[in-house]
């Protein structure tokens, strides 16, 4: 089962771990990160360390910058000599580093990020079963939990290009959610 990932990535790629950790704590998916300002009292090499090892599978996001950081060949190296799972997020154009070159790729061009964000979650949803869903209401500002669409109706509203609908626990309002990305649409 999938509880954690460890997402690899430089520093000018946070933007896109931040928004992949925020569509993974959404289905209840705990994420690692080295860059993360948590654990101060470890070394940056022990963090890794940790998040590696603890996770059950390891996202490294290979992008122009990613594939040149030598951060994230090291993580990808650590990842591959511990036989963790890994499943490459990559940038459209890019090479896999050798250590995963073998391996299916998730593809993403920058401006459809979140259609690869929704694969992602719909390729973990097949290794692992996904009960959960957690929700920030747009509106009132709580966090509910919920049961997570079953795949087929995420498939219809996909297809549709039509959103997921629930209602607000505390606030009783309709929200709207990204299918891709079980976030609240404004």
């Amino acid at each position: 089962m999938i509880t954690k990932i460890y997402i690899s990535h430089c520093e000018q790629d946070e933007l896109l771990a931040r928004e992949l950790a925020r569509t993974l704590w959404a289905v209840e998916i705990e994420s690692y990160s080295s860059l993360y300002r948590k654990a101060r009292i470890l070394s940056l090499a022990e963090r890794i360390r940790f998040g590696v090892r603890q996770s059950d599978c390891v996202i490294p996001l290979i992008t122009q910058d990613g594939v040149r950081s030598p951060e994230v060949n090291q993580e990808i190296g650590l990842a591959a000599g511990l036989d963790q799972l890994i499943i490459p997020l990559v940038e459209s154009g890019i090479e896999l580093p050798v250590l995963i070159r073998h391996l299916q790729p998730v593809i993403f061009y920058p401006d459809t990020y979140e259609d690869a964000l929704g694969k992602l979650i719909q390729g973990i949803r097949q290794l692992t079963k996904l009960d959960w869903l957690k929700i920030k209401c747009p509106y009132c500002g709580e966090e509910m939990t919920q049961y997570i669409s079953p795949e087929e109706e995420v498939d219809k509203a996909l297809l549709a290009g039509k959103h997921l609908e629930t209602i607000c626990s505390y606030c009783q309002r309709n929200i709207y959610l990204d299918p891709r990305t079980f976030r609240p649409v404004p």
